[in-house]
């Protein structure tokens, strides 16, 4: 009886009444998403808002029995669960079942169940069994190769299963590395490589490498100063690719136009590289390996477009980017999507009044698009609100992660932040068109079990440890 109120008194019950509000909510917004006239019942178990309740309900037994279990058991037999993940994972890519062109789902007789979403939480506790012991630092390539691998390997397996969306949110992880020492500027870097990935879908390579070479050279001179440095630099470069024009000219070469831009910037970095060891000039070299990691990431851009994405996805980022438009087409989900949420004004058309929602105009509207329910319905107020709530809740998630006196917990609290706010940012985003539509559920609001289960799993797991962080 003492060990159940110590555990009651120790629950951070301001998260849990965020959590079930949330789902309620979510509930309430599948209904409305999918209401008829024919099917009024809130308690209809054929529709999905009836299914969902029973996903909810289940979603509470499972928080109870997480609430109840020994803390230790999920530091003592994390990679056992990562690895039991990683099974179920290539197991769908044998035995899975084909929805929306993904082979991601398990189906045990009527429910299909993802591991796509369970690999989340399993890989967030293998990652704080790894980096959560004291003696562990980022401060050498064997650690950041486990690191790397533990966070690679179920995101490889479910690139296979051509579920693009769930791969990338294992990306979200570079937070917990930051959190943990991965040096700041790796992470500026990795988010300068994303933005160099939109433009070079937009602007030519010519206009590219000489955005790179200028930015290169600006932030060279703001650090060091040497201004004449980069002043011959430049000069030089100009000169070899005067000489190339006049070479190609002479023996009557003809090369592309851009051959004349790459050719004396790629000889300038190489002289830069032997310039900057030979003199031992630390920012000499280092910025020329900034440029020549730009350049190659930048030349490969089209490659991973045409190649490693699937062609909707290459559909939806020219819609995003305005390259292509097709609002009939691949562009439909998105367009309507705007045009439900931006109806709904300033309060909404009330609840179940949602015209684009009634006569289902947006796909997907009780999963993916979700959000566009809110916005119809409720308005600008109720989205605020949504918005609110979630954000009230992620920074909760960051103080309950820093209170921690053990580093599995702090770790864990990190994963925790890193895969919701990934799944909020992204998911909300694509509704309203500044991120493309790449299919991730958002968190205790959007149908399915799979995705409800993992995220309270994950949730909870959190909570437990957090009531526990001052010892049995």
């Amino acid at each position: 009886m003492q060990k159940g109120s110590k555990l009651v008194n120790n629950l951070d019950w301001t998260t849990i009444f965020i959590y079930i509000l949330l789902v309620f909510m979510g509930w309430m917004n599948i209904y409305a998403a999918v209401y008829s006239e024919e099917h009024s019942n809130i308690l209809d178990f054929s529709q999905r808002y009836g299914k969902q309740l029973v996903w909810i309900l289940f979603a509470f037994i499972i928080a109870t029995v997480i609430m109840l279990s020994d803390t230790r058991l999920y530091m003592v037999f994390s990679y056992l669960f990562y690895g039991l993940v990683i099974a179920m994972l290539l197991g769908t890519l044998v035995l899975g079942k084909t929805v929306n062109a993904s082979k991601s789902w398990l189906q045990i007789g009527s429910f299909g169940l993802q591991p796509a979403e369970f690999a989340k939480f399993a890989t967030a506790l293998a990652l704080a069994k790894l980096m959560g012991p004291y003696g562990f630092k980022l401060n050498n390539i064997k650690s950041y190769l486990k690191v790397f691998v533990l966070i690679a390997l179920p995101a490889g397996i479910i690139l296979l299963q051509n579920d693009t969306g769930s791969a990338l949110v294992f990306g979200a992880f570079i937070f917990i590395l930051y959190r943990e020492g991965l040096p700041g500027w790796i992470l500026v870097f990795l988010i300068f490589l994303v933005g160099l990935f939109i433009i070079t879908l937009i602007y030519s390579p010519i206009s590219i490498l000489v955005f790179l070479y200028i930015l290169t050279l600006v932030v060279f001179v703001l650090q060091t100063r040497k201004y004449k440095d980069a002043f011959r630099f430049t000069f030089g470069i100009v000169g070899i690719g005067l000489l190339v024009y006049l070479v190609s000219e002479l023996f009557d070469y003809k090369m592309p136009k851009s051959y004349y831009f790459f050719i004396p910037v790629i000889m300038g970095i190489v002289i830069a590289f032997i310039y900057g060891f030979a003199n031992r000039i630390r920012h000499v070299y280092i910025w020329a390996a900034f440029l020549t990691v730009s350049i190659m990431a930048s030349l490969s851009v089209d490659y991973v477009f045409h190649s490693v994405l699937d062609v909707h996805h290459q559909k939806r980022i020219n819609d995003l980017l305005g390259i292509e438009s097709d609002p009939l087409g691949w562009g439909y989900n998105v367009s309507q999507s705007k045009i439900a949420i931006g109806s709904g004004g300033f309060i909404g058309k009330g609840y179940l009044g949602g015209t684009q929602t009634k006569y289902n105009f947006v796909p997907e509207q009780s999963t993916d698009f979700i959000f566009c329910t809110v916005g119809e319905e409720w308005g600008f107020i109720g989205s605020f609100v949504i918005l609110g709530l979630f954000l009230y809740l992620l920074l909760r998630l960051i103080r309950i992660a820093e209170r921690q006196r053990e580093g599995f917990a702090r770790v864990y609290g990190y994963g925790v932040v890193s895969i919701l706010f990934f799944h909020i940012v992204v998911n909300i985003g694509m509704t309203v068109g500044v991120f493309p539509v790449i299919g991730i559920p958002l968190p205790f609001f959007s149908y399915g079990g799979s995705s409800l289960w993992a995220f309270t799993i994950l949730l909870f797991i959190l909570l437990k440890l957090d009531s526990d962080r001052f010892g049995h």
